[in-house]
C-alpha cells in the first residue's frame, strides 16, 4: 500500500524551531532546527520504551520535554517508505509515536502540528556521511539515529524553503 508523507509549507506555523524524529523499534533519533528553520542539528537519542499497546512511557515524556525545551513550533516524524513509496512495518511505529505526541500536546492545550516527513534513504545518507567523516561503525550506532533525524528534518526544511520561495520569489 502506498503511504504518502505530509507536504512542507501547507499550514506552516511560521518562524520557529522544528523537531525531527527518526522512530525505530529500539531508539528514537532527535534533531532540532535553528529558529529560522534553515539548519538541522542532532540533539540526542531517546531509548524507545513505549510499545504499540503500552501506555505512554518515559520515551514519550522525554520527547515532550525536548519539544518544550526548544519551544518547537512543528514536529516532523520520519515516515519509513521504500523507494516505490510503500510503507514498511516501521510505518506503524512512526505513526504511533506521532499520534501519541499529538494527543499529549493537544491535551496540554498546545497547537503544535505533528507531521509525517519523507524518510526514504535517510539512514543510508546518514551512515554514508558518518563513514565519510571517519566515525567507526561501532561508534556510529550511538549517533546514527540522530544523524537520520537530521536528514529527515533537513529534507523537510529544504522543501519548506523551496515552497516559501515559490510563494515569495
Amino acid at each position: 500500500m502506498k503511504v504518502t508523507p505530509d507536504t512542507p509549507g501547507a499550514d506552516d506555523p511560521g518562524t520557529g524551531r522544528r523537531i525531527g524524529l527518526d522512530v525505530g523499534t529500539v531508539r528514537i533519533g532527535v534533531a532540532v532546527s535553528d529558529r529560522n528553520a534553515k539548519l538541522a542539528t542532532p540533539v540526542e537519542t531517546v531509548a524507545r520504551e513505549t510499545g504499540l499497546r503500552d501506555r505512554d512511557k518515559g520515551d514519550i515524556d522525554r520527547l515532550l520535554e525536548i519539544i518544550e525545551e526548544y519551544d518547537a513550533v512543528e514536529i516532523v516524524v520520519g515516515l519509513p517508505r521504500d523507494l516505490k513509496g510503500h510503507g514498511s512495518v516501521s510505518v506503524k511505529h512512526a505513526k504511533e509515536i506521532a499520534f501519541r505526541l499529538n494527543r499529549r500536546l493537544t491535551g496540554a492545550g498546545k497547537t503544535i502540528p505533528v507531521r509525517m516527513g519523507d524518510e526514504r534513504l535517510t539512514t543510508v545518507a546518514a551512515t554514508t556521511a558518518l563513514r565519510a567523516s571517519g566515525v567507526s561503525e561501532k561508534a556510529g550506532r550511538k549517533v546514527i539515529d540522530q544523524a537520520a533525524a537530521v536528514e529527515i528534518l533537513q529534507s523537510w526544511l529544504d522543501a519548506r524553503a523551496a515552497y516559501n520561495q515559490e510563494l515569495h520569489p
